[in-house]
């Protein structure tokens, strides 16, 4: 009886979650095809019928919330919608995609197969992630249909939305890959709320004392920044109102992790954060007002009441960014002293802002332009996609270089004008040109003037590349460029030469076997690939024919001596396979028996013992005990700990999500850690000799000084050994009260 009032309860609840679908859909502008939503809910229901989510509600409910956040946040159709309900279905139940395509038509089965993950390697098992193959499958599916990764970004909203009933090395996983790969995609894509609530959602999982913290700190000062904000816009209304325009003004915050992420970057606290709130103002799209103009009367008003900053001027009216965005952005001093920030937009700028790809179809109408610039990177995807990377890894990082770029603009010595991203170099340019032209590219003259191939390219530039037929790619080209299309081209030209001399290197090993009769056999092939420790058969080729290794003239010694050492070349095969460890009873060689596996569902101890201590510090991040860290698993079943904030981790989490786990310190007493922190302030006579006292007076060591004064004003940096986080913070306390001291904080950590 009770089952059936549960079950009585869950279907109310389902039902009003699927009726507040379909009126977020009657809403919107969209045709009305309420009746395949309504049999895509209905097939999803039944397929996911009495499964449940770990936080114990009806799994059907998260199909439901991913459409509509499909539907209401991005602005999608029925197709979308009706793949959001059933993303899910062929994954985890009995459904196929051609029963998809059989009950819903192309469209939606293709969309619902971009988005099933992958159960292994697509491109090969050796070195592959899953977490980067399933997103290489999404990125496939993409340049067909945009749709497939719009629907995705909302899954992994509403994932992060809910993440709280998962076990922390789960959240870290989920919250890593969400920061290193779905805010940035949401970013590109112009999805600017989705990206910045993808941001504060991973931060705040991965650092919930950091983020209360803020959020109070937020909280307290609030009333302050009203005041700042009525004080500057009084006038300003008045001025608007006074020309009759139509508008809304407002203050938009910070995020919580925009704040945080500013102190890190500047090395300062929270009450250092000028920049906290910004001042919007959206005027209304009214036939037959010139946007652009109105923007700039906007501006006209404001800097005739405040003083403009002029360096701070930002014009992505007249050249929108990459993702569509545009906006004018000025900053002026405000009437309490403050610098304050003022982006000015339409209301059709604010949707694609808000909305992004989705939005531009709104506006498709008239003389409302084509998206130009997100089919450029749509396009720039494609051709990456064209000649991807074998290692899903390395593809994986190939598309993250294209995500967060800025832009310059720069011009060809006939005057077209090419976006590249900010920091390309001028093999970047030769290559965003054409890959015949970078692959025989042997310099550039940018401004008439002979620069070399890594020579940096800065707005305006005009480039000319020069080539040469005899030139060709080098490995060490790939250090000389920033942009995902170059280092793609690069990587594909040198795939595609060391095949070219593998095929020369096999002739000429295929050739010398026949000379001497003798049969080039797998054994015997194996046996070359140990004795010259090469891993595969294509790298043996290609060593030989790079003359990376000579061939004796006679091969039959070379057979003799493998048949002479055979178990010590098998056993030095070991040894590189499985890591082998040499023991010291009568030189015998075995494999060492297995550690007990560490297991990431559970939390690991770092202990401080050495007789149980199984992990290393990660040299990236440095961390000491007390910082918050997450681990990861290595392959010799060691922990390699990171902090959580650490870039390099960040990828970790992202591709290999399966050996990240959760970890506690123990106590440390004995063994100390290195950290380093930044000192600033207002120099005197001695100052540095009351630094070193405060240091030694609290038992630690110090590991490095390096003080620079200048003007008066001194900086340093300290690097010293304590055992935890309360020695550090205990020590930059008494540092901080010296005398002329300004600032102590320690050094950014992260990679």
């Amino acid at each position: 009886m009770v089952k059936k009032n549960v079950q009585t309860q869950d279907d109310l609840v389902i039902q009003q979650e699927f009726d507040a679908l379909l009126q977020d859909y009657l809403n919107t502008n969209h045709r009305r095809k309420v009746e395949i939503i309504t049999k895509a809910f209905t097939l999803a229901n039944e397929a996911h019928k009495g499964a449940r989510r770990r936080s114990g509600e009806p799994y059907i409910l998260h199909p439901i919330a991913v459409a509509r956040i499909v539907c209401g946040e991005i602005g999608l159709g029925s197709t979308s919608i009706c793949a959001a309900l059933l993303h899910d279905v062929v994954e985890d139940t009995e459904y196929t995609v051609e029963d998809i395509q059989a009950l819903f038509g192309e469209k939606i089965a293709k969309i619902v197969d971009g988005l099933t993950k992958i159960s292994g390697g697509m491109f090969g098992e050796r070195a592959s992630s899953a977490q980067a193959e399933n997103f290489r499958k999404l990125l496939l599916t993409m340049s067909d249909d945009i749709r497939v990764i719009l629907v995705k970004i909302a899954d992994r909203l509403h994932n992060m939305r809910t993440l709280g009933s998962m076990p922390a090395a789960k959240q870290y996983k989920i919250a890593g890959e969400t920061m290193y790969i779905y805010a940035p995609l949401a970013h590109r894509l112009g999805l600017f709320a989705i990206k910045t609530e993808l941001e504060e959602l991973s931060f705040r999982w991965e650092n919930p004392s950091v983020y209360e913290d803020i959020k109070l700190k937020l909280q307290a000062s609030h009333r302050e920044r009203a005041s700042v904000y009525k004080h500057f816009a009084q006038p300003v209304i008045e001025k608007l109102d006074e020309l009759g325009f139509k508008y809304e003004i407002r203050a938009r915050e910070k995020s919580i992790f925009s704040i945080w992420n500013k102190m890190q970057a500047k090395d300062i606290p929270f009450d250092e954060v000028y920049d906290i709130f910004a001042v919007r103002i959206i005027f209304e799209n009214e036939p037959g007002i010139d946007e652009k103009k109105r923007c700039w009367d906007i501006y006209s008003v404001i800097t005739d009441i405040y003083k403009l900053r002029p360096d701070r001027i930002r014009d992505w009216v007249s050249r929108p960014k990459a993702n569509g965005y545009q906006a004018l952005h000025l900053t002026v001093m405000g009437p309490d002293g403050q610098w304050i920030e003022i982006q000015i937009r339409s209301r059709r700028m604010d949707d694609i802002a808000e909305k992004g790809f989705a939005a531009h179809w709104k506006y498709k109408e008239g003389k409302i332009e084509e998206d130009t610039e997100l089919d450029k990177w749509l396009k720039t995807i494609k051709e990456i996609l064209e000649n991807p990377s074998p290692n899903a890894l390395d593809f994986l990082d190939t598309i993250k270089l294209n995500l967060y770029s800025q832009e310059i603009f720069v011009f060809t010595p006939k005057g077209e004008l090419r976006t590249l991203a900010q920091g390309a170099t001028a093999l970047d340019f030769a290559y965003d040109l054409h890959s015949d032209i970078g692959d025989h590219c042997i310099g550039a003259k940018v401004n008439h003037k002979l620069v070399p191939l890594s020579e940096k390219l800065n707005s305006g530039d005009q480039v000319e590349i020069l080539t040469s037929k005899s030139q060709y790619p080098k490995a060490e080209w790939l250090s000389l460029v920033t942009t995902a299309k170059a280092r793609t081209k690069i990587e594909y030209a040198l795939r595609k030469r060391k095949r070219e001399v593998a095929k020369q290197g096999e002739e000429l090993l295929t050739k010398g076997f026949m000379e001497a009769t003798i049969d080039l056999t797998p054994e015997v092939l194996q046996q070359m690939m140990v004795y010259y420790q090469k891993d595969t058969k294509e790298d043996l080729f290609y060593a030989i024919g790079n003359h990376d290794i000579i061939l004796p003239p006679k091969l039959e010694k070379l057979l003799a001596l493998n048949k002479q050492g055979q178990s010590n070349l098998l056993v030095r095969y070991m040894k590189r396979a499985f890591n082998v460890v040499k023991k010291g009873d009568k030189g015998k060689e075995e494999i060492p028996e297995e550690l007990e596996k560490i297991n990431p569902k559970k939390t690991y101890i770092l202990e401080e013992d050495s007789f149980n201590r199984n992990f290393t510090l990660a040299s990236c991040c440095n961390p000491i005990p007390g910082d918050k860290v997450f681990g990861c698993i290595k392959e010799n079943n060691e922990v390699e700990v990171h902090d959580i904030h650490c870039r390099v981790g960040l990828r970790l989490k992202a591709s290999h999500g399966d050996r990240i786990v959760n970890l506690e310190w123990g106590s440390y007493t004995q063994f100390p850690f290195t950290t380093t922190i930044l000192v600033t302030g207002i120099d005197r006579m001695g100052i540095l000799n009351d630094i070193t006292k405060v240091i030694t007076a609290g038992s630690l060591n110090i590991r490095s000084l390096n003080i620079e004064s200048k003007d008066g004003v001194f900086d340093g940096k300290i690097t010293v050994n304590v055992h935890d986080v309360n020695d550090l913070h205990t020590l930059c306390s008494r540092i901080t009260k010296i005398k002329g001291i300004k600032a102590v904080n320690r050094k950014q950590r992260g990679g």
